[in-house]
């Protein structure tokens, strides 16, 4: 166990700050694309407060099953290097989930529907879903697309973020498949079922290409149907291209094609919250 200081930085590492704020963003995108985030602050606040807490608590807890991957993997993350420990880990997650379910049970029904369904698959998905090929995968996919149905119900339009939340499932599954490639031979070693495991880490890499041009082709659903102008478009293609371009990346490069497709994804995301603004 490590000094004050450095369990203290441990535990901001368990929580992956960065992920956990860009989901409270993709929250809060969801409940503005649905026209409440203004007219409904303190909604937003608490769905955006919720997500922000559960992806920590999330985000610690696969570190703690996922400890013993992780010494091969990544032996510079908290647990493995020893700046928390696993029982701390254990506890800090379940802290975090509390935290969240407090902020949940403050929203709409179908918003803690939402929010309990979610922090099953949290709890669940590293101890029984991540070693089986596709599984976690699709699992993680749903949690990355429901954050903006979530903020969505929690300002009462859940079904305002539906093509937003596909778009984002799409991607996110094929950032997961990238990152199992990136993770292969620690997955291996663990004795893990992932798709790259199972399948080969080149027909895992044209399994993700596949779902990421899904989610181009449904990026201009809302301007065909007419719920978004031409601007919004516009504001989708630079996204949509990230996202192709880091598909043909992670051939050469899986670390740096995952990164590049999360940027898209939030390019994507950016362009909704631009439909809404010049949308009268």
């Amino acid at each position: 166990m490590g000094t004050g200081v450095e369990t203290g930085r441990g535990l901001v590492e368990l929580a992956r700050p960065v992920n956990t704020l860009a989901a409270g963003a993709l929250t809060f995108i969801g409940a503005f694309v649905a026209g409440g985030a203004v007219g409904r602050p303190a909604a937003t606040g608490a769905a955006v407060g919720a997500t922000w807490l559960a992806t920590a608590g999330g985000n610690a807890i696969n570190d703690y099953f996922d400890r013993e991957v992780d010494r091969i993997n990544d032996p510079d993350r908290a647990i493995p290097r020893g700046a928390v420990s696993p029982r701390g880990a254990l506890a800090y997650s379940v802290v975090l989930f509390v935290g969240a379910a407090a902020l949940a049970a403050t929203l709409p029904v179908l918003a803690v529907c939402i929010a309990a369904l979610n922090l099953a698959g949290l709890l669940t998905y590293t101890q029984y879903l991540k070693g089986r090929p596709g599984a976690g995968n699709a699992l993680v996919a749903y949690l990355g697309g429901s954050t903006f149905v979530f903020g969505a119900a929690a300002v009462g339009s859940p079904l305002a973020g539906g093509v937003l939340a596909a778009l984002a499932a799409l991607s996110t599954f094929a950032r997961e498949v990238i990152k199992d490639v990136e993770d292969l031979a620690g997955d291996r070693a663990a004795g893990l079922r992932t798709l790259p495991v199972v399948v080969g880490h080149q027909r895992a890499l044209a399994v993700s290409a596949v779902f990421v041009v899904g989610a181009a082709a449904a990026s201009p659903v809302p301007y065909l149907v007419g719920v978004f102008g031409w601007w919004y478009l516009v504001a989708v293609c630079p996204g949509v291209v990230v996202m192709v371009v880091a598909a043909a990346r992670s051939y050469t490069d899986p670390a740096a094609g995952q990164r590049l497709l999360k940027r898209g994804q939030l390019l994507a995301a950016a362009a909704f919250v631009v439909g809404r603004l010049v949308t009268p």
